[in-house]
């Protein structure tokens, strides 16, 4: 039987940078708390499809992935979010198949 390799993930495109990077439960020690790591595209994912209302063929198309992998990311990620939310999980956002990319700062400077 031959041996079947994965297709490696196309880089997505995310112009969203969190403000934070990290959430845990309240009153509980870090040491003491299990990690749930939401990927960058899930996050923009997220901010995409719940906070901008974007339908999943417009998100997409931003993120310049097809919209079937798009629905797969959403999904992902809303299941990692209730997952912290309901175990009581720190959520810890980084990394994965993602470029984050600043939009222009059209002339202003900080």
């Amino acid at each position: 039987m031959p041996i079947t390799m994965p297709r490696p993930l196309k880089c997505r495109k995310v112009v969203s940078e969190p403000r934070a990077y990290y959430f845990k439960p309240r009153a509980v020690p870090l040491c003491q708390l299990q990690e749930t790591v939401l990927h960058l595209d899930e996050f923009q994912a997220l901010e995409y499809a719940e906070l901008k209302g974007l339908d999943q063929a417009a998100a997409a198309a931003k993120m310049k992935i097809s919209r079937q992998t798009f629905g797969s990311i959403l999904a992902s990620a809303r299941r990692k979010v209730a997952d912290a939310v309901v175990n009581g999980k720190a959520l810890k956002i980084e990394g994965g198949p993602a470029e984050l990319r600043r939009p222009p700062c059209k002339g202003e400077h900080k």
